[in-house]
């Protein structure tokens, strides 16, 4: 029987989900191992061999795909740990990721940290100004050479290098994503230079490939993250390949990319594996979203560390409106658009003195090691998980299903110590405070991702997805006003879930100008070559990619964006063309009119300028392969009340209210049956998370056995 296996990499757990060909489901979860991401990741598939009565080589061999979605690029980035690089660009452009953006300093730092302008400071650059040469070469904006490439002085330049460190190369010249020819032969006098048979053989990137869009320093820094994660990747995923096959596993690594896609390893830019398990998590709420006939969706996802946000409107995934940063850096590759915050289980609350003794939460994480106080593992701070612990919502003898116990005396400790003393208030209404000041912050943010984008919340279903996603998913949800919550089954394991419903994808990019409606004739272009061509050489680069990944052309299926202005403007707006090439005027008509009227839902109809002239300045083909999401089936209806094997031994418990701890009743997830309510309050436990059912709410479990949440 052949299954897949999907892996999620967290910051606290590593998740996993299992789907089997007949559709039966099954998941765990195992700390994550920061040390050494693989040991946690075989921990999980060997624990899983167990669960299936297995030898590890038996259910690796009946496996037929492994997904995986990564952090190890995104931990390189943050722990500075990729190698020396050297970068190569165009004479006078030395200083180009030095100088940055008016507002680089602001790039990927919290709203708090830059408020404080006299701390604030430009990222520290991924490539020392010494590892830096400039080549005189032109190519124009127009793509013509000006002045060739002088081979000599890139060997001596490249020499100059190498003496000095460089482990690997980014290459970045002036407007090569019109022209590639000089970026090409550079990295072919390096690989003559050091050919792959000798042991200082070293990668090369060209901004042509890797991201072949205008706008140097954004072109520059999306190289350079590549070229930097490359390496540690390469290095990491190779071991954890090895160790696969020789546990039995015979097919290819899927990688899941922030894309919405996912493909083989080999066919993998490092930086595209970013963010990939929140975006695999929104793709699994899209696809569960369309079983109950909903195309607007608010994703949420709190797990130990963070709580990611994403939306879908229309059905439809987005890619971000803006240019997407990535540790520190702007980048411009065409990823999902996806919100992470610090507030998790994990999340640690503080009492910040400079702000008058205020009490805070986040952002900063006790991880896994060593976790919140209760886990016993040596952790000395508050953290959210204490919180719920103290105020009664956990079951410390069934954390993880009873894989992992806890201890509220160390919870009730640490609170006390760290916040209810420093505050004056007692160690319950600590908890409470932290709670309280949790489930604002995310439903704040949650807010801002939708209203703020010209979306009423109300008119969205929201999705409480992750570890600690049920056991805060009333305290978040009146932020919006919705009165309807969805907790998805697989919600402790949602990006797990989500990376099993993802497609074979992958998305080709390429900046052109093209004026198809002229301001001064106020008349439809007519050079249709010139938008078919673009078209067509990355349909060609598509196909030959598919065709290496053994699928015929038949297949594949394409999908077209553009980025798209007035030609007085200087900000892009995203369409989906609605067609593929242009055959006449008439084609460039009708993609004129559904820009029109995206800026019109965007910016109002009053906005709209189209005298100004109407430009494409960026195609996005995106080509894919349907991979099927997994069969789930309708389960029989089981009456209203829960049955009494589903009834467990009643908890104290804090609520809103209610001054003292009360008893409230606590049911077993698995032994409920579909059409099951509970009335809150309530506490529903599930192997891996605990559904905390408010006063004023009520618990249903539907036929595909989510939990639906409903203001009563």
């Amino acid at each position: 029987m052949s299954r897949t296996v999907n892996i999620d990499i967290g910051g606290t757990f590593t998740d996993f989900f299992v789907v089997e060909e007949d559709g039966r489901a099954s998941t765990t979860k195992i700390p994550t191992t920061h040390y050494d991401l693989s040991v946690g990741f075989m921990r999980g598939m060997n624990e899983l061999a167990r669960m299936h009565h297995m030898e590890l080589r038996t259910f690796l061999g009946d496996t037929g795909a492994v997904r995986y979605c990564t952090t190890l690029g995104t931990n390189a980035l943050i722990e500075r740990t990729g190698p020396k690089l050297g970068l190569i660009t165009t004479a006078g452009f030395e200083d180009t990721i030095y100088l940055g953006r008016a507002r680089s300093w602001a790039d990927g730092g919290s709203s708090k940290e830059n408020k404080d302008l006299a701390r604030i400071r430009k990222p520290v650059p991924l490539i020392s100004r010494d590892m830096v040469v400039g080549l005189e070469e032109r190519i124009d904006s127009f793509g013509n050479i000006v002045r060739p490439l002088d081979r000599e002085e890139v060997l001596e330049k490249l020499q100059r290098l190498v003496d000095r460190g460089a482990m690997g190369f980014a290459v970045c010249l002036l407007w090569s994503f019109l022209n590639p020819a000089h970026e090409r032969e550079i990295k072919s006098i390096i690989e003559e230079e050091y050919p792959e048979d000798y042991l200082g053989s070293m990668p090369v990137m060209l901004s042509s490939d890797v991201s072949p869009k205008s706008a140097e320093y954004t072109r520059f820094t999306t190289t350079i993250v590549n070229a930097y994660i490359h390496g540690v990747m390469s290095d990491e995923l190779n071991r954890l390949g090895v160790e696969l096959r020789e546990g039995g596993y015979r097919k290819p690594l899927l990688l899941v990319h922030s894309t919405g896609g996912m493909k083989k390893m080999s066919r993998t830019r490092a930086v595209l594996t970013h963010n990939a398990g929140p975006v695999a998590g929104l793709h699994g709420a899209l696809t569960l979203g369309r079983r109950y006939g909903t195309e607007n969706i608010i994703f949420t996802d709190m797990g130990g560390t963070s709580f990611d946000i994403g939306t879908i409107h229309g059905g439809r995934l987005r890619t971000y409106d803006f240019i997407p940063v990535i540790d520190r850096w702007r980048t411009n590759i065409p990823a999902i658009e996806i919100k992470s915050i610090g507030a998790g289980g994990g999340s640690i609350a503080w009492v910040n003195e400079l702000m008058e003794g205020a009490l805070e939460v986040g952002p900063e994480s006790a991880g896994s090691m060593p976790g919140p106080a209760c886990y016993d593992q040596g952790g000395e701070e508050p953290t959210v998980t204490d919180a719920d612990l103290v105020l009664g919502y956990l079951n410390p003898d069934n954390y993880l299903g009873g894989k992992m116990l806890l201890d509220p005396d160390l919870s009730r400790e640490v609170i006390e110590e760290k916040i209810a003393r420093p505050l004056g208030v007692s160690v319950m209404e600590a908890a409470r405070r932290i709670r309280r000041i949790v489930d604002a912050r995310m439903g704040q943010e949650i807010f801002n991702e939708v209203a703020l984008k010209g979306h009423d919340p109300r008119d969205f279903v929201l999705f409480a997805c992750g570890g600690a996603g049920a056991t805060h998913a009333c305290g978040f949800a009146p932020y919006l006003h919705v009165n309807k919550v969805i907790i998805p089954a697989p919600s402790p394991v949602f990006g797990a879930f989500g990376a099993s419903t993802v497609n074979l994808q992958q998305v080709w990019e390429r900046s052109k100008t093209l004026k198809i409606f002229q301001w001064a004739s106020q008349s439809y272009s007519e050079d249709l070559d010139a938008f078919n061509t673009v078209v067509d050489e990355l349909r060609d680069l598509a196909l030959r990619d598919f065709r290496l990944e053994g699928f015929q052309e038949d297949r594949v299926r394409f999908r077209l964006e553009l980025d798209m202005r007035y030609g007085t403007q200087y900000n892009l707006t995203k369409i989906v063309s609605p067609c593929l090439r242009v055959g006449g005027p008439e084609a460039y008509r009708r993609i004129c009119e559904t820009f029109t009227e995206q800026y019109s839902a965007v910016y109002t109809p009053e906005a709209t300028f189209p005298m100004g002239g109407i430009n494409i300045e960026c195609f996005y083909l995106t080509a894919s392969v349907e991979t099927h999401a997994p069969p789930v089936e309708r389960t029989e209806w089981g009456g209203e009340g829960p049955p009494e094997d589903a009834r467990l031994p009643a908890r104290k418990a804090a609520w809103s209210g209610m001054e003292d701890l009360v008893d409230t009743p606590v049911f077993s997830l698995p032994a409920l049956r579909p059409g099951n309510e509970i009335m809150g309050p309530a506490l529903i436990e599930a192997p891996h998370t605990t559904c905390v059912v408010e006063p004023g709410w009520r618990f249903t479990l539907d036929e595909y056995r989510n939990g639906i949440l409903e203001r009563i």
